[in-house]
């Protein structure tokens, strides 16, 4: 039977869902360095090297990418953290028992089972338990003395890890993989390595990898799987609150019964949302409105924690989802003015451009143009190429235009 929709307390309309965005990540007053704007947003999307480094610069005034070198590789402070929905995260390692031992648990077991299935069906390999074993083993055992390694240096150094399987084989997508890979995932999700230092610039990931003991200065102490759970829903509720059922299960790549668990554990409170039947929700402690957010803009990464926060995403993207999300739900760098994304932009010439989707206020058109300016000088020439470039660009249904003069690209109603 379906649950009963429960009996809210008060609505929360779109506007201070807006406001809440802005004030609680970042975009309308700055926040002071790294670690506030990693705490700010639970954690940053890491899947393109750039995207940490960008999210950190459109908030943190004065951010250089050695903050973030020195935080990941130096202080240790943060940690790139294979975690929810099979996505790699820059994590705060106060979070990093947490994502462990809830949402990465659960990736490291399906990845598992997944490789297991595949060395079965492989045929070369009559024990695939005993094999993913001894390759385990003998990684752990290659990086005990400390030191990091690439992918391909344990390759050489561990032959128990160095193989390789034919993955979808008998059908035409049959390919041939390398184990190295998919074990190292199966490790870092598990907690057992880390990313150690990126062998490639800022904008490349080329990542070698350490014993998380020893990279961290001692072994992670993981609490249980449903307070772990509890524990990441309570820090997503406080920066994206209020969100639904489905915000959190998406996010967490989780399960209804657990994110229900979890909300009860809390104590959340459900609160309507404007213009949605479904029910949001919010800390106990976080029921009072936030104070309207002055005007702003923003340029944010792809796959930016703000973008990518919600799956019911219409109360900010509006009718131009298309143009900036692809099919799967993966957002390209996008152009935001006062809580909704108004278009899209790029870097992968040197320059940055812009393609707005409506129109826009005089002062939000300059603000915008004052942010492309601002990063085509933080960038000094380099270029982003994300592996989720916003339709917009990527697909070129539309010739991006100079930020000073660009006007609507595809005519739309005003933002309520």
């Amino acid at each position: 039977m379906p649950r009963e929709r429960p009996a809210v307390v008060g609505v929360v309309d779109t506007a201070q869902r807006r406001a809440r965005l802005a004030r609680r990540h970042g975009l309308v007053e700055p926040l002071p360095d790294l670690h506030a704007a990693v705490r700010a947003l639970v954690v940053l999307h890491g899947t393109d090297a750039s995207g940490p480094y960008l999210a950190a610069w459109a908030r943190v005034p004065g951010f250089a990418t050695s903050d973030l070198d020195d935080a990941l590789y130096r202080d240790r402070t943060v940690v790139r953290q294979l975690a929810m929905r099979r996505t790699l995260w820059v994590a705060g390692t106060d979070l990093l028992p947490a994502l462990v031992a809830s949402p990465g648990a659960r990736v490291a077991g399906a990845e598992r089972r997944r490789l297991l299935k595949e060395l079965a069906q492989d045929g070369r390999y009559p024990d695939p338990q005993g094999t993913l074993t001894r390759a385990e083993a003998g990684v752990l055992a290659a990086l005990a003395d400390g030191r990091s390694r690439t992918a391909a240096e344990l390759r050489d150094e561990v032959p128990e890890a160095g193989g390789v399987f034919r993955a979808a084989g008998g059908t035409r997508w049959a390919q041939e993989l390398a184990v190295m890979p998919r074990l190292l995932t199966i490790l870092g999700a598990s907690g057992l390595v880390v990313r150690a230092e990126n062998r490639g610039g800022w904008t490349v990931s080329r990542p070698s990898w350490a014993l998380a003991e020893r990279w961290l200065g001692g072994p992670l102490v993981l609490p249980d799987a449903a307070a772990a759970h509890t524990a990441v829903v309570a820090r997503w509720l406080r920066a994206f609150g209020p969100g639904t059922e489905r915000d959190l299960q998406w996010w967490l790549g989780s399960t209804l019964t657990a994110v229900r668990r979890s909300l009860a554990d809390v104590g959340a409170v459900p609160v309507g949302l404007e213009g949605s039947e479904d029910v949001g929700w919010l800390l106990p402690d976080d029921l009072e409105p936030v104070e309207p957010a002055g005007p702003w803009a923003a340029l944010l990464p792809a796959l930016d924690p703000t973008t990518m926060g919600w799956a019911a995403r219409d109360w900010y993207l509006g009718p131009h989802a298309r143009q900036v999300v692809d099919a799967v739900g993966n957002a390209g760098p996008t152009v935001w003015v006062d809580g909704c994304v108004v278009g899209a932009w790029s870097a992968s010439s040197g320059t940055v451009e812009v393609a707005l989707l409506e129109d826009v206020p005089t002062p939000a058109r300059a603000a915008i143009a004052d942010e492309v300016e601002r990063l085509t000088a933080w960038l000094a020439g380099g270029t982003v190429s994300p592996t989720f470039p916003s339709p917009l660009f990527g697909g070129r249904r539309h010739a991006p235009e100079p930020a000073a003069a660009a006007s609507s690209a595809v005519p739309a109603a005003p933002r309520g």
